[in-house]
């Protein structure tokens, strides 16, 4: 992960709030649309895939990220994606996609444990604590 990646956090809570208008149910129902969407396409994350299956996957679970905040996540993603896409002007390593697909699941799991706790305090207090 880059140095500039390391300053973003891992699921900004003031792009949901915007996102959503501050409607915690709203904001609720996005985290699980996230959910879903990253248990569907990180099965397609797979060195074993071509290149250009895991680069649509990595590009639809970009937007998902997006639309939690989660932009560490939607940067790697980005990587993978143009790693993915690149193939046709030179030959994507199997170590260098997988390296790239890594780190994109490593962060999947990060986003995914902040979504859920975000959803947890939504849930109890009905409103977003920016604080």
């Amino acid at each position: 992960m880059t140095d500039s990646m390391d300053n973003l956090p891992i699921l900004d809570p003031q792009h949901l709030s915007t996102m959503t208008d501050g409607d915690s149910s709203l904001a609720i129902e996005i985290i699980d649309i996230f959910r879903q969407q990253t248990d569907i396409w990180t099965r397609l994350l797979d060195t074993d895939l071509p290149p250009e299956q895991w680069a649509d996957a990595a590009h639809t679970l970009k937007g998902s990220a997006l639309s939690v905040g989660a932009k560490r996540l939607a940067d790697l993603c980005h990587q993978a994606e143009t790693l993915g896409r690149s193939h046709g002007e030179r030959s994507v390593s199997r170590t260098e996609a997988a390296v790239a697909l890594s780190a994109v699941k490593d962060e999947i799991g990060n986003a995914i444990e902040a979504s859920a706790h975000l959803a947890h305090q939504l849930s109890l207090s009905g409103k977003f604590s920016l604080s």
